[in-house]
């Protein structure tokens, strides 16, 4: 069976005018989907062999050659172990919030926009919604406007509550588990970063001959 372009053109049509803001976030909502799948890939955010090429310079104590194996590197984790080693000449207050204010900038890049596919979904819930009442209303005019009902415009009416209530639907329930699932993996990611920028303070200060750090002294700055 070919596209039909003329099926979708009468669907709109008979979906009256809510369907193309609901079409118009649904493209909005795609473009942040496809966005938050390429960022949020594991080597994008906390690659294995650079954690395990960073630990053993750090171990060695090869401070300068782990500070440019993490600039080379672009991800979450690299930024963060850079502003551990930045800074392994402070003291150990001055590290710990160094590597937490890199933690908050990865925070914020990491949730960017999945607030944004929240809102989406519930606006084409509410649009489509509009659209039910838009489409009532039309019903309700032409039962109070003409004595004897055309069954066309009253059919109008009903289908512009249906098709707009199914658009908005259709939208905002896979853009609802596109969000909780994003919003999953941005919790994993940022639970994995505290970890790791602790490892990181630890092995560092290590380095420097500097007692261990108490549980009240790990980073605490990565949160959403």
């Amino acid at each position: 069976m070919g596209f039909d372009i003329g099926l979708i053109i009468n669907f709109f049509n008979k979906g009256g005018v809510f369907m193309y803001p609901i079409l118009m976030i649904s493209i909005i909502a795609l473009t942040i989907i496809l966005m938050k799948w390429w960022t949020l890939r594991t080597k994008s955010i906390i690659p294995k062999v650079f954690t395990g090429d960073l630990y053993s310079l750090i171990s060695q104590g090869r401070l300068e050659e782990a500070t440019g194996l993490s600039m080379r590197e672009d991800s979450s984790i690299a930024r963060i172990a850079l502003a551990a080693l930045s800074g392994n000449h402070k003291d150990r207050e001055e590290l710990r919030e160094n590597i937490e204010e890199a933690g908050r900038r990865e925070s914020h890049e990491l949730s960017r926009y999945l607030e944004g596919l929240g809102a989406i979904s519930n606006v084409s819930t509410l649009l489509g919604l509009l659209g039910t009442i838009s489409g009532m209303i039309k019903i309700f005019d032409v039962i109070a406007t003409e004595i004897i009902v055309n069954q066309q415009n009253l059919a109008g009416g009903i289908s512009e509550a249906l098709y707009t209530t199914a658009f908005g639907l259709s939208v905002a329930i896979p853009v609802f588990l596109a969000y909780k699932f994003f919003s999953g993996k941005v919790d994993d990611y940022i639970s994995e970063l505290e970890l790791e920028g602790r490892k990181i303070m630890e092995d560092v200060l290590a380095t420097r001959d500097l007692t261990p750090l108490s549980p009240d002294e790990a980073p605490s700055g990565i949160t959403l």
